[in-house]
């Protein structure tokens, strides 16, 4: 007789609560956040801390949490855990029944594998599928997780059922081999729950000061210390605090392991439904992994830059040209044309005047196709002028800005004038200024902040003050430059 039972998928148990049911409202709702949401900042991300709430009030957070990932990585599992909300037991539950079943479609679960866990740890790990009939902490990740990577991956869905911290650090001995370049870990959890917005804050600060320490007991004190407090309506300050603090037993001691903020907010700050005096707080966080320092940092070579300056302005003229276009050659292009990258294409009359600008922080193509993409935005979409004309071909000067991955800053003083652009982010609006423009203006620190405020990110001269802030460098080359 074989061994084998019927599977049993897991169908959505907060579908038309936390997030639409409906699969292109879902989408709509989706791509709303992530356009909100913080641009990628980190790269060799291994982990993200997420929140699990309804998504009008976390959606942006866990978008930005979720924007940090590699998304061209083909990971072989994601590790999906989270704190059970509604049924106690000891150790975790592993679902490897069946699959998740959600609006959009299948997400598909590595059932073999989680019984294979479940089987070499039955002291730790139970198949029991109860834990996740109606647990959300999961289930909210998903859209997210299929948004960013389109379904290529299996999930390992794992509640935890205990409150022992032993217990979570005997499961991070067991995962622990699998957090590598091939997998992804999620953490399902929110932070403070019910205080007032500013008490919210305060201690959502300190518990993310703990967590990017790296230190599990550190973190358990923190959160020993928030409870203590006695804060009015605080009655947890990490409700998945089992789930985080297994990550951290899983990274502690090992220094290429680092944990960094990405962005915060909590219920309050809810556009429609925010109320100030009883709040739940939400980071987005990312773990990444040092990479092998022998590994050369992107550079561009002398000749590799002539090539993106002709690409740019073959894009431009063939606006014009009606001779015959040929295909943009990416496959025989070197290495670095093909990374993945930032750029901003600049278009100069030859009195040095802006004729048009356009860009993006955050590559989503190779840089010889950005390149070639942005010079013809830059030509004829740019709102501030009128578009190129062919007579005015041989009056402009290309300038290209290849852009470095975005660091949040938490003081203004860590910006270099000149050194870093400027990124700024306050909801759903934000602003950039490239590097250029500190030395081309003579503007001081803040003056340069409340321009890129005020008239990019249309928040005020002052909103820079509330806003998340990023810097970035700029390797910035162009056909006038006889250095190149």
């Amino acid at each position: 007789m074989s061994d084998k039972h019927p599977t049993s998928d897991r169908y959505p148990a907060v579908a038309g609560q936390f997030y639409p049911a409906n699969p292109d409202s879902l989408q709509k709702e989706l791509t709303k956040h992530f356009a909100a949401a913080a641009p990628k900042m980190y790269e060799h991300v291994r982990a993200i801390i997420t929140p699990h709430a309804g998504y009008v009030f976390s959606g942006t957070i866990a978008a930005s949490a979720f924007n940090q990932i590699d998304k061209d990585v083909d990971y072989k599992r994601v590790f999906l855990i989270a704190s059970s909300h509604q049924v106690h037991f000891e150790g975790a539950s592993i679902f490897c029944d069946g699959d998740f079943l959600m609006p959009y479609g299948k997400e598909e679960v590595d059932t073999v594998f989680g019984k294979m866990l479940v089987k070499s740890n039955p002291e730790l790990f139970t198949d029991d599928p109860l834990p996740h009939s109606n647990e959300h902490s999961i289930e909210v990740q998903l859209p997210f997780l299929h948004y960013v990577l389109n379904g290529k991956y299996k999930i390992v869905p794992i509640v935890l059922g205990t409150a022992d911290h032993k217990t979570c650090r005997h499961i991070a001995s067991v995962l622990k081999p699998y957090l590598t370049k091939d997998n992804l870990f999620v953490i399902s959890s929110d932070f403070s729950h019910y205080p007032d917005y500013d008490n919210a804050k305060s201690v959502d600060l300190d518990t993310e000061k703990a967590i990017l320490c790296n230190d599990p007991k550190h973190l358990i004190t923190v959160l020993s210390e928030n409870a203590g407090k006695h804060i009015p309506r605080l009655a947890t300050s990490l409700c998945g605090w089992t789930s985080v603090l297994t990550l951290l037993y899983m990274t502690e001691g090992n220094e290429s392991f680092h944990y960094n903020g990405v962005k915060y907010s909590n219920s309050g700050d809810a556009e429609l439904y925010g109320e100030h005096d009883r709040v739940v707080g939400y980071w987005a966080i990312a773990l990444t992994e040092k990479e092998d320092s022998k590994k050369e940092e992107f550079s561009l070579s002398g000749e590799e830059k002539q090539q993106l300056l002709k690409e740019a302005r073959r894009a431009i003229e063939n606006l014009f040209w009606d001779s015959e276009k040929p295909a943009l050659d990416i496959n025989n292009c070197s290495p670095a044309l093909k990374t993945k990258c930032g750029a901003f294409v600049s278009l100069h009359r030859k009195d040095g005047s802006l004729r048009g600008c356009i860009g993006q922080m955050v590559g989503d193509k190779p840089l010889l196709k950005v390149v070639h993409d942005k010079a013809i935005w830059a030509a004829i979409n740019d709102s501030r002028f009128s578009p190129l004309t062919e007579d005015e071909l041989d009056d402009v000067d290309i300038e290209i800005s290849v852009l470095s991955p975005m660091k949040k800053i938490q003081d203004i003083s860590e910006i270099e004038m000149g050194v870093h652009g400027i990124y700024i982010s306050q909801g759903y609006c934000s602003g950039v200024f490239l590097p250029q423009v500190a030395t081309e203006t003579g503007w001081d620190k803040e003056t340069f902040l409340g321009h890129c405020a005020r008239d990019k990110a249309g928040i005020g001269w002052e909103g820079w003050k509330d806003a998340d802030i990023y810097i970035f460098t700029a390797t910035i080359f162009s056909e006038k430059d006889n250095s190149n």
